[in-house]
């Protein structure tokens, strides 16, 4: 009976941590509408981000990396993820949609 409540115990443990985990992964999507290079910023035009909880709109964000901005030109459809680095919301990863 002991071995039943702890495997009971363990699994409410592991179960509220996947489900986050698989929320944090998923990625945003939208479409390049400027890139400013110098800036190391890119303006997107998406949709909800459930990561950081932002509702569709337009907006400039910072990119991590500027090696990520010539993976992606102006129009495409894209996939992202953002992540509050310092106050900023930053890209950290983006890749075209296929």
């Amino acid at each position: 009976m002991k071995s039943v409540f702890r495997a009971l115990a363990v699994a409410s443990l592991l179960i509220p941590f996947s489900i986050s985990v698989s929320a944090a992964d998923k990625l945003a999507e939208g479409t390049v509408k400027k890139i400013d290079a110098p800036t190391q910023r890119v303006m997107l035009a998406h949709g909800r981000i459930e990561s950081i909880g932002m509702m569709p709109m337009t907006m400039m964000f910072k990119v991590k990396d500027a090696a990520m901005l010539k993976t992606v030109k102006e129009g495409d459809k894209v996939r992202f993820q953002v992540e509050d680095i310092g106050g900023s919301y930053t890209i950290t990863h983006i890749e075209a949609a296929k």
